[in-house]
């Protein structure tokens, strides 16, 4: 059976109202694949927006613990968009879903080719880091070479997703690459691992006229603090190095930055390249991404994959952006 085969619009607005809501009974589904994301509106003119966590992903300590550090950031006035806590709860059950209630809080993506709005962005990721840095994740993993690289590459071989005519190929790049990544991790030395966002790309951060509120903590983990910035460094390197700067201007206004966690840029870009794949391999069963994801698993794009993966295989031999 498929994950949510069961969850329709009844048990939806069932759970909804099982926590003291009153539904109308119109939802609007949102953009989202790993879980079952809806905005749905209240009798008294309200809207909610409801979370349904993939069955099994995480253990209900783990969402609890990104739950409790969202909330931590609300209470230092960091603009997260934190759970709803419901007679000291954040996290609910209902015929099976669990499920967890925030509230609705609307933006547009930020324009990350303006300087303000990364010294804006640099800011207040150091804010989250700062906190992130207090106490380490218990019950969630971290972001390394062993999860997001091995780990999603012998899912996808041993699931045999890559076309045989490809498969010789593709394998050899990996192994290359992570090699590669191996070594920038050891460039890098000690690197602190702190609690991050985890996913912290443009989609995630709704931009308003009061600055941006960071969104979808789901995948919040141990790591580098590189890893909440590099996705807003795009194109050549001299416009990476114009965003870097811009960043770590604002950044280091309330947060220490180990300039040596830039030789891991490229290498986490690589490990997110081969995680990416491993992630829609392994969601493969869920109806949702075949509808959504028809280029994965063709030969086009396992060829685009060792393509973009030689790329990155030049790109690690760069010299890392400095500040």
């Amino acid at each position: 059976m498929a994950p949510y085969e069961t969850l329709t619009p009844d048990l939806i607005l069932d759970a909804i109202e099982s926590r003291n809501y009153r539904c109308d009974g119109r939802l609007l589904a949102l953009n989202s694949y790993e879980n079952r994301v809806y905005q749905v509106w209240l009798d008294d003119g309200g809207v909610l927006v409801a979370k349904f966590y993939r069955p099994a992903r995480w253990s209900d300590a783990a969402i609890r613990e990104e739950h409790e550090f969202g909330l931590q950031l609300v209470e230092r006035e960091i603009p997260v968009v934190a759970p709803l806590a419901i007679n000291g709860a954040t996290l609910f059950e209902h015929c099976g879903f669990r499920f967890a209630l925030y509230p609705r809080r609307p933006g547009r993506t930020p324009e990350l080719e303006d300087p303000e709005i990364l010294r804006w962005l640099g800011r207040f990721i150091a804010r989250i880091h700062a906190l992130g840095a207090v106490q380490p994740f218990e019950h969630r993993p971290s972001i390394d070479i062993a999860s997001f690289g091995r780990a999603p590459y012998r899912y996808i071989i041993e699931h045999d997703y890559v076309p045989a005519e490809l498969r010789a190929t593709y394998a050899s790049v990996v192994e290359d690459v992570l090699c590669r990544v191996e070594r920038a991790y050891e460039r890098a030395g000690a690197v602190r691992a702190i609690r991050l966002h985890g996913d912290c790309h443009s989609g995630n951060i709704l931009w308003t006229d009061e600055g941006p509120q960071f969104v979808d903590v789901d995948d919040a983990r141990m790591g580098a603090a590189v890893q909440d910035i590099w996705m807003w460094l795009a194109g050549d390197r001299d416009t990476m190095q114009m965003q870097l700067s811009a960043v770590m201007e604002g950044y280091r206004e309330f947060h220490d930055f180990n300039a040596a966690e830039l030789t891991l840029v490229e290498a986490l870009r690589t490990l997110r390249l081969i995680h990416y794949s491993g992630w829609l391999a392994a969601r493969w069963d869920d109806p949702i991404f075949p509808l959504n994801f028809p280029f994965f698993n063709t030969q086009r794009y396992w060829q685009d994959q060792i393509l973009a993966l030689r790329e990155q295989a030049a790109a690690l031999d760069e010299p890392p952006l400095d500040v």
